[in-house]
């Protein structure tokens, strides 16, 4: 009984070991890491991973050492991060063109959130699932996603496709699919193909700002509604409602794919391993010339 108990306490510590470091791992790639970066604060937690995943780090630079941290992400824990990293440099800059394209992320709608979208003369909404999630929601999210955008897709990994595929089945709409294979490729199963019955005006006026929806309604009508502040925002969706879905759906995508402000020259000599994070954080060109020096820097630790 001492014998056994001895090795359920190991197995326990083992699991906590293991989640502390994939905790670790993710918050390399964040936000706020990447915003240390660029002031130039020493952190902890990225001192702790480079101890533990790379070698010789005192001989090295920062850009090595990210990248080698990364390489740990894609052998060994394809986060979402590394999902929506792939995809952002294999489709918006591989396929297609920051000068052509916008990508967004995290766009709420719904009840929903879409990981990834990709606007240039149509919109697709990427519906991310990896290695740690399940397929109990992927019904919903996709109805959702349909009610505001007309191509929808899920990428996934290779032994998730035969369950994906019996949950899409049954959605019976036609939703892409896309397999991020474990060479770091990107392979079509199926395009998504246009679906816009479900289109709902409610739903994608909530997905613009302000000053997004006056001038929709300004260039459709030629005014704005002359109301009282309290009343504005009721009159401004009461003549989004009656623009015709085709029209108005044009013309939200055209809103959409402005809102990403990229300094683009700078934006290219940004790693492949911190692309997606630069892309969305909407970088100064100050911002710019700090990270490249951290990135040059050789690692001092901590």
């Amino acid at each position: 009984m001492v014998k056994y108990n001895l090795i359920i306490g190991y197995r326990k510590e083992a699991k906590l070991m293991e989640t502390n470091k994939m905790s670790n791992l993710n918050r390399i790639f964040t936000r706020n890491m990447l915003r240390h970066f660029i002031d130039g604060k020493v952190d902890n937690v990225y001192s702790s991973v480079v101890r533990r995943y790379t070698s010789n780090a005192d001989q090295r630079n920062n850009r090595e050492l990210i990248s080698e941290i990364y390489f740990e992400l894609k052998n060994n824990y394809r986060n979402e991060y590394f999902y929506k990293n792939t995809l952002l440099n294999k489709l918006l800059l591989g396929v297609h063109s920051v000068n052509t394209t916008t990508a967004l992320t995290e766009v709420a709608i719904a009840k929903s959130k879409a990981d990834f979208v990709l606007i240039n003369g149509k919109a697709v909404v990427y519906e991310i699932k990896t290695e740690l999630d399940n397929l109990e929601r992927l019904s919903s999210q996709v109805d959702d996603y349909y009610k505001a955008f007309d191509h929808v897709a899920v990428v996934t990994y290779e032994k998730n496709l035969q369950q994906l595929q019996k949950v899409l089945d049954s959605i019976d709409k036609p939703v892409g699919i896309y397999v991020l294979r474990k060479n770091g490729k990107l392979g079509t199963v199926r395009k998504p193909q246009r679906h816009i019955s479900d289109l709902d005006k409610e739903i994608i006026f909530k997905l613009l700002r302000k000053s997004e929806y006056e001038d929709i309604i300004a260039q459709w009508y030629g005014y704005l509604p002359e109301v009282t502040q309290f009343k504005y925002y009721a009159a401004c969706k009461k003549l989004f409602l009656q623009i015709p879905i085709e029209q108005s759906y044009l013309y939200v995508l055209r809103m959409l794919k402005k809102r990403m402000q990229l300094e683009k020259e700078e934006f290219v000599k940004i790693p492949y391993e911190l692309k997606f994070l630069a892309y969305f954080m909407e970088l100064t060109y100050d911002d710019y010339q700090k990270l490249e020096v951290f990135l040059e820097h050789q690692y001092g630790g901590a």
